[in-house]
């Protein structure tokens, strides 16, 4: 096998091994929230277990792969952060409490699983395809290899690039406040009542139940479709961002994306218990989202390294 099966292989093991944990511990959960002390845990165990991985990537492909690995990983991570303050909002909007909310976070994790496959996969694939001639050409120093080159400008990276340059910018002066946002009327619950067969006054832990032998679908299952389009909203943001550290390794995008998803049901636990300690950190967020978007811009004539962009992206959440 190659470096990149052998990478592949030992991931598929973990990440089974964690979902097979995961699914286990969701029928094992009683009705109580959890505490702070259990969220840091386990968030913990999750991050450990992510840059236990990415030691293993460093000892197949070196220090270049394991840079990127970090930097898509903390990337996704702090987006993600800030997904996780949207479903507070959802969850606190319709009422979900206990063991409903860890069923809704595993089945919207395995949701997230599969959109980020196709998402990262297919951008690969378009990133390829839509480099635009070559606009100057330029001579390399001495130490490098090849003596000449051209700038080329990806289509796609720079459209990414404006994107979350703006999205950056905008959300560092955003005065939104999710806390009177109406979800019951988002895009996820307005699909869900036109096409589902629904009983939104029903309290059931299940997605759905069998009245006079027909199936409606609960409350639960609306909640579960507002996850996953929010997710799918939040998205379009780190998708692009992480495509600036590795566009054309797919592997370790998806394997770090897939890493900093997985931990997010403890990481929300210890944010519902701790909201007023993470007041800042969409500022953070914003200067990542900015930083990543002006990288991308200048690519074509600069190039940042991705120990650089690790250190700006600890750097800020850091502080």
């Amino acid at each position: 096998m190659n470096q990149n099966q052998i990478i592949l292989v030992v991931f598929s093991v973990v990440v089974t091994l964690l979902l097979a944990f995961d699914i286990r511990s969701l029928f094992k959960f009683k009705e109580h929230e959890v505490s702070t002390k259990n969220s840091i845990r386990w968030t913990a165990i999750w991050i450990l277990t992510a840059m236990a991985f990415s030691g293993f990537v460093f000892y197949e492909k070196g220090f270049e792969k394991f840079s990127q690995f970090q930097s898509a990983y903390w990337i996704e991570q702090s987006l993600s952060v800030d997904n996780l303050f949207v479903f507070l909002m959802v969850f606190k909007y319709f009422k979900v409490t206990g063991k409903a909310q860890h069923k809704i976070l595993l089945w919207g994790i395995l949701g997230a699983m599969a959109l980020r496959a196709v998402f990262i996969f297919a951008g690969t694939w378009l990133i390829k395809i839509t480099y635009l001639p070559a606009f100057w050409k330029f001579t390399l120093g001495p130490d490098q290899v090849g003596g000449e080159g051209f700038h080329r400008i990806n289509l796609i990276m720079t459209i990414f690039g404006i994107m979350l340059l703006y999205g950056g910018i905008k959300a560092l002066f955003s005065t939104e406040d999710d806390d009177h946002q109406d979800f019951s009327n988002s895009f996820g619950a307005r699909f869900v009542r036109k096409y589902f067969r629904v009983l939104t006054k029903d309290a059931s832990d299940s997605f759905w139940i069998k009245r006079n032998g027909k199936v409606f679908f609960t409350r639960l299952f609306m909640v579960l479709f507002i996850v996953e389009t929010t997710d799918l909203i939040f998205a379009i943001d780190s998708i692009p961002a992480i495509f600036s550290i590795a566009p054309d390794d797919p592997l370790i995008l998806y394997t770090s994306n897939i890493f900093a998803i997985f931990g997010l049901r403890s990481m929300y636990f210890l944010l519902a218990n701790s909201l007023d300690k993470f007041e800042k950190l969409k500022y953070g967020i914003s200067v990542i989202l900015a930083f990543i978007g002006f990288k991308m811009l200048i690519a074509p004539v600069y190039h940042i390294e991705t120990i650089v962009s690790l250190g700006v992206i600890l750097g800020t959440l850091l502080v």
